[in-house]
């Protein structure tokens, strides 16, 4: 039998406290906020494929 080893990665962490930074820093309403979890990382990608090009 082989050994399955489960490692837990922290950028998920990092991204929920980037997203909560975000709400907190621009004073976003809930729905606003929900918005957020969709937009925000769609301008992150454009911004940072825009970097490595």
């Amino acid at each position: 039998m082989e050994k399955i080893k489960i490692e837990n990665s922290s950028f998920g962490v990092i991204w929920v406290i980037g997203w909560l930074f975000t709400l907190g820093f621009l004073n976003l309403t809930f729905w606003k906020g929900v918005l957020a979890i969709l937009i925000w990382p769609y301008y992150m990608g454009s911004f940072l494929s825009g970097l490595i090009k």
